[in-house]
């Protein structure tokens, strides 16, 4: 009874907690940061909104008049909308390769490869400490008509006496899918890394089935690791030109070839700013729509 009668009857609030000694600290020390990405990136993309608006009857030689020429946009899409289409196409396709490939992949390495998983790490990493040309050339050799893959190939009968791979959307898409493949298998391991095994083991232990534990189990728990693993892979890959350059044929180019050929070729700067805009407009909104509809799968 005494003990009860010495606690107050409203205790007092508790005090506010106390405010740091230099409290522009934090904003200080995203500064750096904060000034890189203003002079290396506000800025070029401001220069580039820029010339997207110049006139297009300009050129190097005469120079570029500022004429807000909104016209620019809707020319540069009309004109180039299948390889618009076609680049989308392609880096959707070399996704889901991605994904069916990375997955087992990644999951192998975090969950079955014991003390093997240092060295399958370095294995998928290895190939990015080599020149992104470098590998595309060597799958340019690996492709060719007179490859050992075509020749196998040819064996078996999936591909006629006269068949080919190289200068096909076949070799595009296998190109964007193994040069950029690790950008989707590192986030996945590190999701999957972390699964707590012993949650399979009592979904075993209450009669679930395999394919029942990776739905309900394993893929949601990985899902942050795949939603990022196949933006970090589909994003450049949407934009890519060195596939399509010299795995493909005009008929395979992408809008990164476009892109390319504008400002360097053409010398056409407001039709090559165009296009770049409206690749990043368009890779936003995918961006956009891909994460709400995963985020909507994720919560359901």
């Amino acid at each position: 009874m005494t003990l009860l009668a010495r606690v107050p009857a409203n205790p007092a609030p508790p005090a506010p907690p106390r405010r740091g000694r230099y409290p522009l600290l934090p904003y200080l020390l995203l500064l750096p940061g904060a000034a890189w990405l203003l002079v290396f990136f506000g800025l070029p993309l401001v220069q580039l909104a820029a010339t997207s608006l110049y006139d297009p009857a300009g050129s190097l030689a005469t120079g570029y008049a500022m004429t807000w020429a909104v016209d620019n946009y809707p020319a540069a899409l009309q004109a180039y909308w299948p390889q618009f289409s076609r680049s989308f196409l392609y880096a959707g396709i070399a996704t889901v390769l991605a994904v069916l490939m990375g997955y087992p992949l990644a999951y192998a390495i975090a969950q079955k490869a014991g003390r093997w998983k240092n060295l399958l790490l370095v294995c998928v990493i290895a190939p990015m400490f080599t020149s992104f040309l470098v590998r595309t050339l060597a799958w340019k050799t690996i492709l060719s008509d007179n490859g050992w893959l075509v020749g196998l190939l040819r064996d078996v009968h999936l591909l006629d006496a006269d068949g080919r791979l190289l200068a096909t959307p076949v070799a595009v898409v296998l190109g964007l899918t193994y040069n950029f493949l690790p950008f989707l298998v590192l986030p996945l391991y590190a999701s999957l890394e972390r699964l707590d095994y012993r949650l399979l083991e009592a979904a075993s232990d209450l009669y679930a089935s395999p394919v029942s534990a990776f739905r309900r189990i394993t893929l949601p728990l990985s899902m942050p690791g795949l939603i990022a693993g196949t933006l970090l892979f589909f994003i450049p890959a949407s934009g890519d030109y060195i596939n399509a350059e010299l795995l493909g044929t005009p008929n395979e180019y992408m809008i990164g070839n476009v892109i390319d050929s504008a400002f360097l070729v053409r010398l056409d700067y407001p039709q090559g700013a165009a296009l770049s805009f409206l690749l990043m407009a368009a890779v936003l909104a995918v961006v956009f729509v891909y994460l709400r509809r995963a985020g909507t799968e994720e919560v359901l």
